[in-house]
């Protein structure tokens, strides 16, 4: 039986009266790169930000059903948001690190803010772990007093990817990753994923095809905040059961 790091039941989210995530029902096994692709607009990027309850700090926002991360619901009373958002850690479209820490500060500031590590030793160890992880560790590790401003998009991207795999999260989520770097920087972001996967579940939204079919084992087809298709990739590009899937992966709906 395949273990799972997350699921929805019935996954529901509205802005005011409007609703955007239309009963949404997905497996995401452990271990995997998972795409979530679709147009534009079609719910992906609200739908991750309902992954770790990051969806709370619009009041405007409303979820519905379950979002189950490793058999528990996040959406369950007793379940702290902060603690959830510790364990699923989340990489956004542009490249955010905080311009006026050095590198090696923007890597420690998670575990220095949530009292993680005890020592400068142990923090030297982590910070240097998570930098290693996200394969930026060569290129920066004579400059960690340095500031972000100096590196490249590609290399902003993969730091803010340290700053959370430096938490050691359970699953990772991106959101459009490489959307905003160059192709150098999309290729090493790329080939990162494949080695994190050996430790992490990723989640990567992504409104290109042709990413989807190149980085990630399973993918699912949102369409207008509808689960059209979800499955192995080489299946549902393959062999799409839909119509809608089919115009999609063949860039006749885009």
């Amino acid at each position: 039986m395949i273990e799972l790091a997350l699921e929805t039941r019935d996954l529901k989210v509205y802005y005011g009266n409007n609703m955007v995530i239309k009963g949404v029902n997905l497996k995401v096994p452990k271990n995997v790169v998972f795409a979530l692709m679709g147009p534009s607009g079609c719910g992906k990027s609200t739908m991750l930000r309902a992954f770790n309850r990051l969806l709370e700090l619009n009041s405007e926002a409303r979820v519905e059903g379950e979002v189950r991360i490793l058999g528990r619901n996040i959406y369950a009373p007793n379940v702290d948001p902060i603690e959830v958002r510790r364990e699923v850690g989340m990489v956004f479209q542009y490249p955010n690190p905080f311009p006026h820490l050095t590198i090696y500060d923007n890597v420690a500031i998670g575990l220095k803010l949530n009292g993680l590590v005890r020592s400068k030793e142990e923090l030297d160890k982590r910070v240097e772990w998570a930098l290693k992880k996200a394969a930026l560790w060569d290129e920066v590790k004579d400059r960690l007093d340095d500031y972000p401003s100096n590196l490249s998009g590609g290399q902003r991207q993969r730091l803010v990817i340290a700053r959370a795999l430096a938490m050691k999260p359970k699953i990772l989520l991106m959101d459009e990753p490489t959307a905003n770097i160059d192709p150098v920087g999309t290729k090493k972001i790329e080939e990162l994923l494949f080695e994190l996967k050996k430790k992490y579940t990723i989640i990567l939204v992504t409104h290109s095809p042709a990413q989807a079919a190149r980085v990630s084992d399973y993918v699912a087809f949102l369409y207008l905040g509808e689960l059209i298709e979800l499955g192995p990739t080489r299946k549902v590009f393959e062999n799409p059961e839909h119509e809608l899937t089919e115009q999609y992966v063949t860039g006749v709906l885009g």
